[in-house]
């Protein structure tokens, strides 16, 4: 028989209590409670199995929570540029040793030769996760900070070309497509080959242009009033830059000759 005017308190049962509270920003998870001691001791296993139904509801009650990453980003050059004064305008930590570090395929073995066009990748790739992942991560009785992430990647699809003469005539060789100046592989390097011998700092000093101080530069020896007048749009302002310098002169072969192709001497 209980005392007049007092109740008793009921027992909290012993059993697992999960919470779960969302809200905008974010979500918290509190996992079962069990004691180890007497009959309780058997109860872990039951929680166990209990747990992906757990972690199916609060995954379709939930909204999502994406976990990013600083995202990756791309940056073009242009004529002007270093790799650091890149790195300082978009503050990137390590400098522009990180920043060639990351983008050695697209640069070449040269930090300091950098070409107008090259994309370069700045920043880490983006990552995510979701909630739902998190609290089954949890509920199976994983770290889920230890969990791996999914990639959740953008893949742009960027032409890597190699800092020698074969990469140099296929880069411009795609600027020339982008423009429609004609011109083929075979002719192109054919004809460095006889101008420079592939040397892209080539300069000629001894003959009339040379005299009349305009010397032809480059891989294609063109003389730099030529150079600026079939200079094309993208391409460094540099005669010497090579791209810059095989696209001119086949804008202006292509003008005057039909194509670099069509051409089997001085020009």
């Amino acid at each position: 028989m209980s005392a007049s005017g007092k109740h008793r308190r009921p027992k909290t049962s012993p059993l697992a209590r999960l919470l779960a509270v969302a809200g905008t920003g974010g979500m918290a998870l509190a996992l079962p409670l069990i004691s180890a001691s007497g009959a309780d001791a058997a109860q872990p296993a039951a929680a166990t199995a209990a747990a992906p139904a757990v972690a199916a509801s609060v995954a379709a009650t939930a909204p999502a929570l994406s976990v990013r990453a600083a995202a990756s980003t791309t940056y073009s050059v242009v004529a002007g540029d270093t790799l650091s004064t890149i790195a300082q305008s978009h503050s990137v930590s390590g400098g522009w040793k990180k920043l060639y570090a990351d983008n050695r395929a697209a640069i070449g073995n040269d930090p300091s030769v950098i070409r107008p066009g090259t994309e370069l990748t700045i920043g880490g790739a983006a990552k995510a996760g979701s909630a739902a992942a998190a609290v089954a991560a949890v509920a199976a009785g994983r770290d889920a900070g230890a969990a791996p992430a999914r990639a959740d990647r953008s893949v742009r699809a960027t032409t890597l070309y190699a800092n020698n003469l074969d990469g140099w005539i296929r880069q411009s060789l795609d600027v020339m497509a982008q423009h429609g100046i004609p011109g083929t592989y075979d002719g192109i390097r054919r004809n460095v080959l006889r101008e420079s011998s592939g040397n892209p700092l080539a300069i000629n000093n001894w003959d009339s242009n040379a005299a009349a101080g305009i010397p032809s530069k480059g891989l294609l020896q063109v003389i730099d009033p030529t150079f600026r007048a079939y200079h094309v749009p993208g391409t460094a302002t540099d005669s010497y830059d090579p791209v810059a310098n095989i696209t001119a002169a086949c804008n202006y072969a292509a003008d005057r000759y039909g194509s670099i192709d069509n051409v089997n001497g001085a020009y």
